[in-house]
């Protein structure tokens, strides 16, 4: 059998499930030295080159970088691709993770190759698990890390989290570094949080990014575990940090930091209002479309009413 991954890692693939049913907070597997080792070396050699206009997330702000065409990055990515969409290796990570019947995305929706830079950072969130296009069920997440160098201290540790709206002290979170050719493999779900804390590299190294590659697993039936279906990634609001207790004279970094967070609520708060709106919108149209003649005037007259009642007009 031909495959892109390390024999020593293909040859594990009992241990590897009892590593993924077993973890906590929820399953999830991590594997080093994946790939060959000549493979994860052109795909560092052939990793695209740094794309400003690339480097925004869903509210606006910069973020991480991405390539979704994997294909047409070189010979190196057609080479991963071929084998990440090839039956040996689906079964591979059906017998790891337990899950049958796992599907390959060729569009790459959302994954691909992603580049964070000094300063950027992922707030805890958990992924779509309906694709938007296909409405295939997402089962898997699979993180490949591409850094030639990484030092636990500049940050960018894969966090996977309990739950994040819980207290600090309750929510306990697991940290993978993003090593050179180290793989995380988790499952899909309502509770799958993961982020990372932001990128605080030393000077001398601010040209160094974080750089991965991810890819998503579907099925065709949904999971046992009944989910809420989404097509959008939710995000929770880091706590505060922990120096802020009453009596702290705030300094400009703390300012600075508060203001960077309230900032990022507010963007976020902006994109979901716009999706409810729209939302609203399009139901609105389709029962207009079919609703009796003279529905929508009475409905807006009963609207109008209300909010100057609510304003204490007569």
């Amino acid at each position: 059998m031909s495959l892109i991954v390390h024999e020593a890692v293909a040859g594990r693939a009992s241990e590897l499930h009892e590593e993924f049913r077993r973890a906590t907070p929820f399953p999830h597997v991590v594997m080093d030295d994946f790939l060959e080792p000549d493979l994860c070396r052109r795909l560092v050699d052939g990793f695209p080159a740094y794309d400003e206009e690339r480097f925004r997330n869903e509210w606006g702000e910069l973020g991480k970088a991405w390539h979704e065409n994997v294909p047409a990055m070189g010979p190196a990515f057609a080479e991963l691709d071929r084998g990440l969409r090839s039956h040996e290796f689906l079964d591979l990570l059906s017998r790891i993770s337990g899950i049958p019947d796992l599907l390959f995305d060729p569009d790459y929706f959302g994954g691909g190759t992603h580049e964070n830079l000094h300063g950027m950072e992922l707030d805890p969130h958990i992924d779509f698990n309906v694709h938007p296009k296909t409405k295939l069920h997402r089962r898997l997440n699979l993180l490949l890390y591409l850094n030639d160098e990484w030092d636990e201290s500049w940050g960018g540790a894969l966090e996977l989290h309990t739950n994040p709206w819980l207290h600090p002290a309750e929510n306990e979170i697991e940290t993978v570094s993003p090593l050179m050719n180290r793989c995380v493999v988790f499952e899909t779900s309502d509770h799958s949080w993961h982020g990372f804390r932001r990128l605080s590299l030393p000077e001398g190294k601010r040209d160094v990014s974080r750089r991965s590659f991810a890819m998503y697993l579907y099925t065709r039936a949904r999971p046992p575990v009944q989910m809420i279906p989404h097509d959008i990634t939710i995000y929770t609001d880091r706590p505060l940090p922990e120096r802020i207790r009453p009596g702290l004279q705030l300094s400009g970094d703390d300012v600075y930091e508060l203001e960077c967070l309230l900032a990022r609520r507010d963007r976020k708060l902006e994109y979901l209002y716009g999706r409810a709106i729209d939302y609203a919108q399009r139901t609105l149209e389709e029962e207009t479309e079919t609703a009796p003649p003279g529905w929508l005037e009475r409905t807006l007259r009963r609207a109008v009413r209300h909010l100057a009642r609510s304003r204490g007009a007569p």
